[in-house]
């Protein structure tokens, strides 16, 4: 009869983790995470053909009402614009260090990382409520009753009224739309912070905390490119 030494009967704490996480449908981890990669990277090219409709609508009104245009980003608060961008910058730097902690097997500070980051993201939207409520206020919002007073907001040659408003329409649509993915995302951080404290990502085993960063790095990027199309259009005009 054949003897067989403790290590070969039982398996490493790792290896049993890795036992775990693996789906019966992958050969091994690594596989499955490449599985998982390009999946994602699937996801988020549907996820820029979506966006990618509402960038062409703004390019296409804003090359035929160039005035109205910059009239209309003209009285979006350039200044918690900013600030919003600047938040998601950060939080770009912590869902980064959240995922390299994950891959270093260093639970705490992955956790603390994926707290901060959800701070931030909630950050972000309490300051895009402010800017809603400040559109609200101001009788900017297409569909309760939309008015631009031109003897208080710029209103250049050739903009109109019902092409300001054209421009809010998108405002509201665009930065909508940007605010539910940044839900989504907190709703996802939520659980990566739970599973994280269960101990369940490991540096065999830390995929889903690699694909939830892809998705928000994804996010954040949007915003790079909305602040600059929405908020600096009607700069000049502000002075």
């Amino acid at each position: 009869m054949s003897s067989y030494s403790i290590d070969e009967i039982h398996l490493t704490d790792a290896e049993q983790h890795a036992a775990t996480a693996l789906a019966h449908h992958f050969d091994n981890l690594e596989q499955q995470r490449e599985a998982g990669t390009l999946g994602m990277w699937v996801f988020l090219i549907t996820e820029i053909m979506f966006f990618g409709g509402l960038f062409t609508a703004y390019v296409i009104y804003r090359t035929h009402y160039p005035a109205s245009f910059a009239a209309g980003s003209s009285g979006l608060n350039t200044a918690l614009g900013a600030a919003n961008t600047v938040v998601l910058i950060c939080s770009s730097l912590t869902m980064a260090l959240a995922v390299y902690y994950a891959q270093v097997g260093v639970r705490r500070l992955q956790i603390v990382f994926l707290l901060l980051t959800m701070a931030l993201g909630v950050t972000f939207l309490v300051i895009k409520g402010f800017e809603y409520a400040e559109k609200f206020r101001d009788n900017h919002v297409p569909w309760l009753n939309f008015v631009w007073d031109a003897r208080e907001q710029a209103f250049p040659p050739g903009a109109t009224t019902r092409n300001i408003q054209m421009f809010y329409w998108l405002y509201f649509a665009m930065t909508g739309l940007h605010a539910l993915h940044m839900i989504i995302g907190l709703g996802i951080l939520s659980f990566l912070v739970y599973f994280a404290y269960r101990g369940r990502y490991t540096p065999e085993y830390h995929s889903p905390v690699e694909l939830s960063g892809l998705y928000w790095h994804f996010v954040d990027i949007v915003w790079i490119f909305l602040f600059p199309l929405l908020y600096l259009l009607g700069a000049n005009l502000r002075h």
